[in-house]
């Protein structure tokens, strides 16, 4: 197994070749709704119980949650649509099957897909290897039959990506990951066979960290949003950036908050060289243009 910081090519992001984007663009955001499914009864799995309120059902959590993808989702793809944004999904695939509605909206406007398991509420920790994989595959067939089409990226379910996942995640014919959180550009991470490469995706500007655990409000998480942007935006003239923004419909899908859903993507809209991007597009153009001289860099 390789170990966990070697898997890591390591280039300061100052020293690194140029990254380049489409266009010229100093910087590429994408937006991430986190469409998920959480069990009513899950069950308790190893490490950690999925429900903080005992005994189960935990009907609030539960409902909480379910918001999601009965209403805050539909008032989310309304404020997307308006700025012509397309998203990339953070998907528990069991949604596909439970909830066709949402499947058919994602695919009619052609969002993009990663898997984030089959469900939320099913953790990868302490899985053996052979489990683990059979649970990326399963996700891998689900997508190709619910969508005709390959599943590009991995975020493992509730963040319980083990030691093994990157090299699973590449045998299973991934390209890109979304369990580090560790960069502003896309980096090669090594694996034991195949090319995997991870994509910045958010924990601090995630509303399920900043706004869910109560240290924001929506107020609060547009304004951190905006700084973030702005910051990126300046430093991409010199070396481009990626700013990832991880939504959850049930949190920034509520009447009190989609205004600053809006108001954020707003704010980016009035720049130039900005490129709105998914995740298969950012990793299509880093593997065909960035990614050898990358691995070449950090050696």
């Amino acid at each position: 197994m390789i170990a966990g910081e070697d898997r890591l090519l390591h280039a300061p992001l100052p020293l690194r070749p140029r990254l380049t984007w489409p266009g010229g663009a100093r910087i590429a955001v994408w937006v991430c709704p986190n469409i998920e499914h959480y069990e009513f009864k899950p069950a308790l799995i190893r490490q950690r119980d999925p429900w903080p309120r005992t005994p189960h059902p935990d009907v609030l959590s539960y409902s909480l949650k379910d918001y999601g993808n009965r209403a805050g989702l539909w008032r989310m793809m309304e404020v997307m649509d308006a700025h012509g944004i397309r998203g990339t999904v953070s998907f528990s695939m069991a949604v596909g099957d439970m909830f066709p509605e949402v499947l058919d909206a994602i695919l009619s406007r052609d969002w993009d897909v990663f898997s984030h398991g089959l469900f939320n509420t099913r953790y990868h920790w302490g899985l053996s290897e052979e489990e683990e994989r059979a649970e990326i595959e399963a996700s891998v067939a689900a997508w190709k039959r619910l969508s005709g089409k390959r599943l590009r990226g991995w975020f493992s379910p509730a963040a319980s990506n083990t030691l093994r996942t990157p090299d699973l995640v590449a045998e299973a014919g991934i390209d890109y990951l979304c369990d580090l959180y560790h960069d502003d550009q896309p980096t090669p991470v090594r694996v034991r066979r195949g090319r995997l490469i991870t994509l910045p995706y958010q924990m601090d500007l995630n509303d399920a960290v900043a706004i869910g655990a109560g240290a924001m409000d929506g107020e609060e998480f547009a304004g951190a949003a905006r700084d973030m942007f702005d910051t990126l935006y300046a430093e991409g003239e010199a070396q481009p950036r990626v700013m990832c923004v991880a939504l959850h419909p049930y949190i920034m899908g509520r009447p009190h908050r989609a205004m600053y859903l809006d108001a954020i993507l707003a704010h980016m809209r009035r720049h130039d060289g900005v490129w709105f991007a998914t995740g298969a597009e950012m990793a299509d153009w880093y593997l065909a243009h960035h990614y050898d001289a990358a691995v070449a860099a950090a050696r």
